[in-house]
This record gives C-alpha cells, structure tokens and sequence, in this order.
C-alpha cells in the first residue's frame, strides 16, 4: 500500500486532483475509476529504486514542522493508548489532514506497516521529518510494547523544543536586526561618508590623529577589498557546512565541541539532559536497561559522545554497574552519578533519572535564559562603541582644526 497524487477529470468535465491509497498504480486508476473519475494521471508520492519522478509531477519535501509533528505524535499516543492499531491510527490521522505532503507521508507509513515492517522500521525512510531521537524512542518502545507511553513522552519533548526555540527566536529578534543594522550603518559610513569627510583634513597637509588615521585605513580597506572580503566569508561558510557532511570532518568536528572551550560544558550538559530523560522514559517503560542505553546512546546529537555512550552501553551489558560506568566515563555531573547510584540501590532508577533529567533541563534554560538576556546590552555596548570611535576619529581633527590650518 502507497499514496498516489492523481488529476482526473469527473463526469461533468471539471478537473479534479487529490491523494488516494492504493497497493499500485493501476489499483489506483481502477479506483478512482469506481468514483467516477477519469484518471489523467497517477504519480506515487514514495520514489521506488531507480525510479525519479517528473518535475511537474513531484511532491515536494515531507518535511514536518515541528508542531505539526507534535501534533501528529499526540493524536497517534491517544489512538495507540486507545487500542488502535498503528496502520489504522496512521490511516485515521491522515484523513483528517489537509496537507497533501503531510496525507502522503502518512499513508507511506502505513503502507510500510501493512507490509511487514515495524513502525520504527517505516519511520527510517523519513529522517528528515523524524529525527535519530524520534525513531529510537518508537523503536524502543514497540520493543517494550509501551508505544502509546513513548509517544506521549515525545509529544510532550517536541512541545517543549518547540516552545523553547520560539522564545529563543524572540529573544534574538532585535538584538539580531540591531546587529544588522549598525554593520551596514557602519560600513555605510565607512564606505561613503568618511572618505568625504577625511579628504577635508588630508588636503591641509597636516599630520591627523592615529584614530583618525586608522579610521581611514579601515574606509580604504572597506572600499577596495569589502566586496571581495564578503565574498571569501561566503566562500569558506559554504565549504564548512559542505565539508561538515562529511562523516570523518564532522566526527573532528563534534570532538573539538565536546572537548575545547567554551563549548564543552554546554554541549555535556545538553547530551546529559537528553540521554538521561530518554533513559529515564524509557526504562520507566519497562524496557530492558541495556536496550534502553543503546537507545538513549542514539539520541545524542554529538558523535564523539555517541561513541563513548556506546562504550558505557557496551560496559553495562558486561555486567558493570551503571553508576560506576557513568562515572568512569567523564560524561555526566556528579549529581546524575549520585541520583542513578540512588536509584540503582533503592531500585527507582527511572524515578532518579526523570528527577535529574528535569533539574538538568532547568538548568540548562536557566543558562540560556541569563546568555540571551545579555546578548543586547552586550551588542548595544559594541556597537556603541564603534560609533564612539568613529565619532572621536571625526571630531578629533575639528577641534584641532586651528593647529591643522596653522
């Protein structure tokens, strides 16, 4: 089973285009022939091997947003938790969207599910609407048989992402355009004001203040090299999100993150608020520590640490305790140490690790809260200060215009 965009033609002559679920094209020609439609063309939203689709044929992009994911999460943890199955709960969400590229992504999945495959299976065929993290929690638990928990869990995790990168955008708003602003500004100046104004002082023969001086070394610079200088910056942030594709450049990548300042502590600090939530959930689950370890190594977005999770993973599975392959690992605070120890010996370790996993997260948002509230006053202070400079290199020689003109 696969979803198929169709343009037909009705009984009346009036052209009709929509989505239909059907096992193959011509089931879904016959189909829309039983409706009373003549079918002019059926195009399968799902590529096959070897098959491309036609430019003006092809749907764009399944990429879902994340609300409209933490959407789709929900409805499908409350038909899930109802005794739904997933290929009907899949089929009920989609006929109530009005999205084509969401409707078709959709009935993929089900068509996946219907033939053979898990769900988490059908969701690896879309990693850039269900990211590492969503598919491990699934595929965990359809392993535990707790889906409907773990779904709930990432609705609740996506809405708070959600939430958490909105306000973060706002924040960044104006000091963002602030930012923006007084570069061109000041370029501006530099460019096309100063140069006017410096050629009054230069003509006088007079020896000008090093600000001044430099003020003009920066407006010629600015003049002859700005565009080529923009255009290299260009050039190199292109070819480092290029080379980052690269799985060996991006593994050096994420080891300078987590090892070198400033970076390290807040990079440690998100892969040990996620691991431990998803470990948490996951075990509270019911599902088995080492299955769950190997799931929550998945959802950390950094591969240095990814790797070394899986070490500790691997350690558990040996037998070694989880406190003291936490500890031996340099990963996790002392804190997240003392609560899985707690945990381990009074038997409530997914208790301790939903306890620590949310003093973490606070923590974190407290962090990021403090780092935002000082990015506009620091930039109003930068800023200021460049035009103070400007200023100055300007004004210093008209108040010595008397020696310059004598």
């Amino acid at each position: 089973m696969g979803a198929f965009l169709y343009k037909a033609v009705d009984a009346g002559g009036r052209h009709a285009r929509g989505l239909i679920e059907a096992s193959s094209e011509s089931a879904a020609r016959a189909e829309l022939r039983q409706r009373k439609l003549l079918p002019l063309s059926v195009e399968p939203t799902r590529r096959r091997p070897g098959q491309a689709f036609s430019r003006d044929r092809a749907p764009r992009s399944s990429r879902l947003g994340p609300k409209r994911l933490a959407l789709l999460t929900r409805q499908l943890a409350t038909l899930v938790g109802a005794n739904v199955r997933i290929e009907d709960a899949l089929r009920v969400v989609a006929g109530q969207t009005r999205s084509a590229r969401e409707g078709s992504l959709l009935l993929n999945l089900r068509g996946a599910v219907l033939d053979g495959r898990s769900f988490a299976a059908a969701l690896d065929d879309n990693p850039a609407s269900f990211d590492e993290y969503y598919r491990a929690s699934v595929r965990a638990g359809e392993t535990s048989g707790r889906l409907s928990q773990v779904m709930d869990h990432l609705a609740l995790h996506i809405e708070e992402q959600a939430k958490n990168r909105q306000s973060l955008q706002l924040a960044l708003i104006y000091p963002a355009l602030l930012t923006i602003v007084s570069v061109v500004v000041i370029s501006a100046l530099l460019a096309f004001v100063v140069p006017d104004i410096v050629r009054v002082f230069t003509s006088r023969g007079a020896d000008l203040p090093g600000l001044t001086r430099a003020l003009i070394a920066a407006s010629d610079w600015l003049t002859t090299w700005g565009p080529v200088a923009a255009a290299v910056c260009a050039g190199g942030v292109a070819t480092g999100l290029a080379a980052l594709r690269r799985p060996r450049i991006r593994a050096r990548w994420h080891w300078l993150l987590a090892t070198t300042w400033p970076m390290r502590g807040p990079v440690l600090k998100i892969a040990s608020a996620r691991f431990s939530g998803t470990l948490a959930t996951l075990v509270q689950s019911g599902v088995p520590l080492a299955d769950a370890l190997r799931a929550a190594t998945d959802t950390v977005p950094n591969l240095y640490l990814r790797t070394r999770l899986a070490a500790l993973a691997q350690r558990v599975s040996d037998g070694a305790a989880l406190s003291r392959a936490a500890e031996e690992s340099g990963i996790f605070p002392p804190m997240l140490v003392a609560m899985i120890a707690s945990g381990e010996a009074g038997g409530t370790l997914g208790h301790s690790l939903e306890r620590s996993a949310a003093e973490q997260s606070a923590d974190l948002k407290a962090k990021v809260a403090t780092i935002v509230a000082l990015v506009e006053p620091g930039v109003l202070l930068v800023m200021g200060g460049i035009v103070m400079l400007l200023v100055l290199a300007i004004l210093m020689p008209i108040v010595s215009l008397n020696d310059l003109t004598g």
